[in-house]
């Protein structure tokens, strides 16, 4: 029948695989989660074989559900920066690195003094910062030489899994793209990034487009999941730029907003441009790029909150704070709690909760933190459309932030523009999925493939105008929120270590 697509989200905790039809219907779904491991401060691993297992397992369920003969073809979306290295058997060498993993500080600063810093974002689109796997590759090169030079290749979670599937030691530019070796502009391998890591060009994967097909599904896989033998394993994309795709993001005149523990956003941008206000990533559609931003503490503050104030929960601090006037009554907060990427790639800074008072209550500071997000993400969003060209006349949205109407109402009215609510719940495996309906055929492209496969909002959010002008005037003055507090963490951090 070959009616039927899988898409594969292999995030940072669970590998989902889900069954869509040529319309984008989710028919059936299966979720397989794995451990993490945090064996040092700073340092977070997983077991590359439990990411195989839980794969198995879940296209096993998929293909019971729906029948092997009804799979046409599956792609792969997947947690972004994180590899492994492998021997030439395909076994793991090391436990993998994940994009969490902040050991490579010093390498950060190293490699940006041996070949620039503003090269390096150039050549990769990354801004230096521990995320891209470049900073963990050459810890490794330093503190374990051994491991990476018996290494037959290094592999982030596509080329691990494509590798086993079908055989071939391949992965996607759209994947490959965040370790933070490749030449963004071209789409291949750079030879002095990856020298600078201590890689040889012998370790690094074929690299084929988005939407290609790697090869076929070996017999053993397929008898380990149900699949036929020879199932097209199509090139898939990293999870962020898959998400983008998979609300519909795929072209110009469109941003994505995504509103979970951490707040990604992007857009497409037909040129090559790098700016430290964003990362600028291989698109998952094979043409031009996608600019990126990330806040790192996003609805995870929401969590603290509640954790910390002793709140019931989120639900009921919201219906407190929607009687709290624009503002917070003086309160403004600076949401780095986990330090900040773009725009200032600086992991020691820390979140600033500024103007309080004995007067301010739980939900003044649960509002305070919404309006924070919301500035942040305003001036993030300022900076990335510049450089694509246009300020989008649509943002799609979609996350567990979404279902806070407060957040909601916020957000439209400092970004002074309505959002369009996705009702899309796994935007990254249904971008996969895209992926694969268009390389067998049942689309002209990926383009086309979102064009069909993704289902039209559910709502829309729009300004309130009593707000727009009043956060306005805040947002200017959140501006010089960092520099006004930069140097004053940096002092407490120098005492800290003393």
């Amino acid at each position: 029948m070959d009616d039927v697509v899988i898409g594969i989200d292999a995030s940072t905790t669970a590998v989902k695989a889900i069954a869509f039809t040529r319309d984008g219907k989710e028919l059936f779904q299966a979720r397989e989660a794995y451990p993490l491991s945090n064996p040092k401060p700073g340092h977070f691993e997983q077991d590359s074989e439990h990411w195989w297992t839980a794969l198995l397992s879940a296209l096993k369920q998929v293909t019971d559900a729906v029948g092997a003969a009804r799979v046409a073809a599956i792609s792969i979306a997947h947690q972004r920066e994180t590899f492994t290295l492998i021997d030439h058997a395909g076994k793991p060498l090391i436990p993998a690195i994940l994009w969490l993993d902040e050991r490579a500080r010093p390498q950060v600063i190293r490699l940006s003094a041996e070949l620039g810093r503003e090269t390096i974002r150039d050549w990769s689109g990354k801004p230096p910062d521990p995320t891209p796997a470049l900073y963990a590759i050459a810890w490794l090169a330093e503190h374990q030489p051994q491991a990476l030079d018996d290494a037959a290749a290094l592999v982030d979670v596509h080329g691990f899994f494509v590798h086993r599937l079908t055989g071939r030691l391949v992965t996607s530019t759209a994947s490959a793209d965040p370790l933070g070796l490749l030449d963004v502009k071209n789409g291949t391998w750079h030879p002095d990034l990856g020298a600078a890591a201590g890689l040889r060009p012998d370790q690094l994967p074929e690299l084929v487009a988005p939407g290609a097909i790697c090869g076929g599904l070996v017999e053993s896989a397929a008898q380990l999941t149900g699949l036929k033998a020879g199932t097209p394993v199509v090139a898939g994309a990293g999870d962020g730029q898959a998400m983008g795709l998979g609300m519909g993001v795929y072209g110009e005149g469109k941003s994505y907003l995504s509103l979970g523990s951490g707040i990604v956003s992007g857009c497409y941008s037909h040129g090559m441009t790098t700016s430290d206000a964003f990362r600028t990533l291989v698109s998952p559609t094979g043409s031009g790029f996608m600019l990126e931003t990330v806040l790192r503490s996003g609805m995870q503050l929401v969590d603290w909150i509640v954790r910390t104030t002793g709140s019931p929960s989120a639900a009921a601090l919201e219906k407190a704070a929607v009687d709290v006037a624009a503002g917070s009554e003086g309160l403004l907060v600076m949401p780095y709690w986990a330090g900040v990427m773009s725009p200032y790639w600086d992991g020691a800074a820390r979140g600033a909760i500024v103007g309080l008072s004995l007067n301010h209550e739980p939900r003044h500071l649960f509002r305070a933190v919404l309006e924070g997000v919301a500035f942040e993400q305003a001036i993030a969003s300022e900076a990335m459309e510049t450089q694509a060209g246009g300020k989008p006349a649509t943002i799609i949205a979609a996350g567990g932030g979404t279902n806070c109407a407060l957040l909601m109402r916020i957000m439209a009215s400092v970004l002074e523009r309505p959002l369009s609510v996705s009702p899309v719940n796994e935007a990254a495996a249904l971008g996969a999925a895209m992926l694969a309906a268009s390389a067998i055929g049942w689309f002209a492209s990926p383009e086309t493939a979102a064009e069909a496969m993704t289902a039209p909002p559910t709502r829309h959010v729009a300004p309130v105008d009593g707000l727009v002008s009043g956060y306005r005037a805040r947002k200017a003055i959140y501006r010089d929120l960092y520099q006004a507090t930069r140097d004053i963490h940096a002092r407490l951090e120098a005492v800290s270590q003393v």
